[in-house]
């Protein structure tokens, strides 16, 4: 069964598909001057390694007011000037290639984020849904991620808590065709993936992200 370990090369087949890429949020490889670029587009982004999970070494990064903002975990770290965010950000991330992605306001649950984590697997040459659950960040985090403390929850319990039930089994019915349409284009791309993990995240306009694709979900 292939495993995939990048972000950044998964991310590009669904953005080379026109009916996927509308789901993607703007993303890039990390360097200093694309970093500059995505916040003067964006009120927020999220820098991220190509390569890992667990929420791992992601930093939340902002430009507010007069100052920047990072943000890793529980700490947050306030810079005066891009150059300081930069010098900043160098000595916070790991050694790695890292990605830029355009922050998406996730819908929340008690001030707290969610997402939505869609398991497929391949049975013979069919792909069968394992689960749809919702992850909810622990409080005072902006990652979801349950080994960093966030909260499981049933995908149709978490729409509900957000919608009215109908809109809730509305917003069920697009992920899961969203991601019966993104198997084939992934599957094609990378011949001989056998599961899928794909993140999801709804902002407050009810609008549905593609987050992340992993071929070795947890």
């Amino acid at each position: 069964m292939r495993q995939l370990a990048s972000k950044w090369l998964k991310t590009k087949a669904l953005l080379h598909h026109p009916y996927t890429a509308v789901y993607i949020p703007e993303t890039c490889l990390y360097s200093k001057d694309q970093l500059r670029m995505m916040l003067g587009r964006h009120a927020f982004v999220f820098i991220k390694p190509v390569k890992g999970g667990g929420g791992i070494g992601v930093m939340r990064v902002a430009r507010e007011r007069r100052e920047y903002t990072c943000t890793r975990m529980e700490r947050r770290y306030r810079f005066s000037s891009f150059g300081e965010l930069a010098v900043g950000i160098e000595k916070l991330r790991l050694q790695r290639p890292y990605l830029i992605q355009q922050g998406i306001l996730l819908a929340a649950i008690q001030s707290r984020p969610v997402d939505y984590r869609v398991k497929v697997v391949k049975v013979g040459r069919k792909w069968a849904f394992r689960s749809v659950v919702a992850r909810q960040a622990r409080p005072g985090l902006v990652i979801t991620n349950l080994c960093k403390g966030g909260t499981l929850m049933k995908g149709m319990d978490a729409l509900r808590k957000i919608y009215p039930r109908q809109v809730a089994t509305r917003k069920r019915r697009e992920i899961v065709n969203l991601t019966q349409r993104c198997i084939p284009v992934l599957e094609k791309r990378f011949p001989g993936i056998g599961q899928l993990g794909f993140d999801y995240g709804l902002d407050p306009n009810g609008r549905i992200w593609i987050l992340e694709v992993n071929t070795r979900p947890q």
